[in-house]
């Protein structure tokens, strides 16, 4: 009989590309996934991986074993959900990917209120940018993901998906306390022309969307520094080292020196948890989602939101 393990270990090699990659994506080391995969190879009869450069490839046999190991992963997927919904027990392991801000913001009070009322619970929290965590999520890697996607810049959803919004996370712009418009209640983006900015590194959402956002409103972006926390980016403004536009999920604390002023129209990003809608009816999955609910009243904007969706209080189906 086929091991599910193995068969799991080269179903990750053939998405993945390769047995490193593999490895990362499983969470155990390279070695552990070729040891698997030699015991497939005796257990079959059939050679699974071929030498292509410094690399391997999936021999046919491997590509159609392969191919049938997802079938095998989603049914068992399916199974264990529909058992756990059987049960009506919040019991077994949960993965929950979540991005930075909301890995710091919202899911340790969600952890705890998973802890407090399902002690039985195992949960795993994983750091994960939101890109990365949506093929994970489709994948079955991770049973849950916490992301983000901002409203003028939306991001795909595979089919296969489910969704519950959590909240409307609002951004301000943040200056230097000397600047001339640091007093200001609100600005209008467009009068920020001309400003040096502080963003993400290039190829992060944020970054993306700084620019995208920049250069909707007719500002040509003029990037002085980058740094991917949040922190940083507000010590850089506090030095005058330029302008940064910081959600509000993410400022923990605002140093000295530093003015936040709301923008006209306001930027928003939708915080949202996704996960398998084959893996709808695992009770687990319910009551993760009901803590990321409760965890998000605090975060819930007190001002009306013109520009933005009422969060939702019943699941969505993602429809790509």
């Amino acid at each position: 009989m086929l091991d599910l393990n193995r068969l799991k270990a080269l179903h990750a090699v053939s998405v993945y590309g390769s047995v490193g990659a593999a490895a990362d994506a499983l969470m155990v080391t390279p070695s552990a996934v070729s040891q698997q995969l030699a015991k497939l190879e005796r257990e079959t009869g059939a050679t699974l991986l071929e030498r292509n450069g410094r690399g391997v490839r999936l021999t046919d046999a491997a590509g159609l074993l392969a191919d049938h190991a997802e079938r095998i992963l989603a049914l068992v997927e399916t199974a264990e959900a529909d058992f756990e919904a059987l049960r009506g027990e919040v019991v077994g392991r949960l993965s929950i990917g979540a991005f930075p801000t909301a890995a710091r913001g919202l899911l340790p009070g969600a952890l705890v209120h998973l802890r407090e009322r399902h002690p039985d619970l195992r949960l795993q929290l994983i750091e994960r940018d939101p890109e990365r965590q949506i093929r994970e999520a489709a994948r079955g890697e991770l049973d849950l993901a916490v992301v983000q996607d901002w409203m003028n810049r939306p991001m795909a959803i595979p089919e296969g998906l489910s969704r519950a919004m959590l909240f409307d996370d609002i951004a301000d712009v943040v200056l230097p306390e000397t600047h001339p418009l640091a007093t200001r209640s609100e600005i209008e983006l467009a009068e920020l022309s001309g400003e040096r900015w502080i963003s993400s590194s290039p190829g992060t959402i944020c970054h993306d969307w700084l620019v995208y956002t920049l250069r909707s409103a007719g500002l040509e972006p003029d990037i002085a520094c980058m740094a991917d926390e949040y922190p940083t980016q507000l010590a850089l403004v506090a030095a005058g080292q330029g302008c940064a536009i910081i959600p509000r999920l993410g400022r923990d604390h605002i140093p000295a020196g530093v003015r936040v002023v709301p923008i006209l129209p306001r930027p928003i990003r939708k915080i949202y948890a996704l996960w398998r809608s084959d893996a709808a009816r695992r009770p687990a999955i319910r009551a993760a989602v009901e803590a990321l609910r409760a965890v998000s009243l605090s975060h819930r904007p007190a001002e009306p939101v013109e520009s933005a969706e009422p969060a939702a209080s019943v699941e969505e189906r993602a429809t790509g």
